[in-house]
């Protein structure tokens, strides 16, 4: 029967074309005569409220939301008053907030918001320091939250790294097969967290700790100078603002420090020109002075591995894929695209 209706069909198209023809017509006819009580709801199921904004209070983000949202509130009025006409407080978390930023938000603000911030890591969710008074400047991490002990450890590099012991530092890491491989902690039982710190004032070890970058991105000269690589990046950002969204510094090994840097604004070439000629001004010496600085055009890439999970660059890993950049900064002559402060 169904070789017969397959032959018949092949033989016979105009009449499998009528048939079909026939069979819509009579479905329109049914749709347009059939009578429906209802018709199936697609709209949305959530139930969607029109409010005014009030501006928010607390507002939380990481050091790069704000510097983006800085360029935002300076260029909106309209924004700007909504948005602090209820702020308290400003928090932020996750690496190093530049010192042009926390200046902005400040005069933006008319001083009266607080600023907070908190460390921590991975391993020791959700924080380890946190502030809760009043703070001087961007950097200030505050004091140890109830329950965690914080050891500060002289490293080789002349820097202290924060090691943690506390109910929040993690036991270990879980391994195939139900098994922990436990936490690398010292003899007194501390993890090593290879972030490093300083007293704000350590005469008063009650106004705080600083973060002070990583303590496997600082580097010596050939000269055998180590160079802080937190202090320098925070004080190349802070010349250039806000032409300089981040930087990130070279020069192992070398005779002098190098940086290329993140654009933030227009008329870049001239801004950090200047900037790092007035910085080396007020900072001679071979660890602290910048000889030459190149713009990136290509920003920091995530998949590449050059921002971590925390917002923060990998200093290390952006030199490593952005390798023919650091080579146009020691090549010699320079080129023209190399800025020479």
């Amino acid at each position: 029967m169904i070789n017969k209706l397959i032959a018949f069909t092949g033989k016979n198209p105009f009449v499998v074309l009528l048939i079909m023809l026939a069979i819509m017509g009579a479905g329109l006819w049914a749709i347009d005569r059939t009578p429906i009580d209802a018709i199936p709801d697609l709209s949305d199921v959530q139930v969607i409220i029109t409010t005014e904004w009030e501006g928010p209070s607390p507002t939380l983000n990481v050091p790069r939301g704000f510097d983006m949202l800085v360029d935002r509130l300076e260029r909106d009025a309209g924004l700007r008053a909504a948005f602090f006409a209820e702020l308290d407080v400003l928090f932020y978390a996750g690496a190093s907030l530049a010192p042009s930023t926390w200046e902005r938000l400040e005069r933006l603000g008319g001083g009266r918001v607080m600023m907070a911030s908190a460390w921590g890591a991975t391993e020791t969710a959700p924080l380890v320091t946190a502030v809760h008074f009043p703070i001087p400047r961007a950097g200030v991490v505050g004091l140890p939250a109830p329950g965690c002990l914080l050891k500060l450890m002289p490293t080789r590099e002349g820097k202290l790294e924060m090691r943690v012991r506390g109910p929040n530092v993690t036991p270990g890491t879980w391994l195939r097969g139900g098994r922990v491989a436990p936490a690398p902690v010292d003899e007194d039982g501390f993890l090593a967290t290879g972030d490093a710190a300083r007293f704000e004032d350590e005469r008063e070890p009650a106004r705080g700790i600083v973060f002070d970058g990583r303590t496997a991105e600082n580097f010596k000269l050939s000269s055998g100078t180590w160079v802080s690589v937190g202090n320098l990046r925070v004080r190349a950002i802070a010349a250039c603002a806000p032409a300089v969204a981040d930087a990130v510094v070279a020069g192992h090994d070398r005779g002098e420090i190098l940086v290329f840097a993140a654009p933030g604004a227009e008329d870049v070439r001239r801004r950090v020109r200047e900037g790092l000629a007035a910085h080396n001004a007020a900072h001679p010496g071979s660890s602290t002075r910048v000889a030459r600085a190149i713009v990136a055009s290509e920003p920091p890439s995530i998949d590449g591995g050059e921002i971590t999970d925390k917002g923060y660059l990998n200093q290390r890993r952006i030199l490593e894929r952005r390798a023919d950049l650091v080579a146009r900064l020691y090549a010699e002559p320079p080129d023209d695209g190399v800025i020479v402060p």
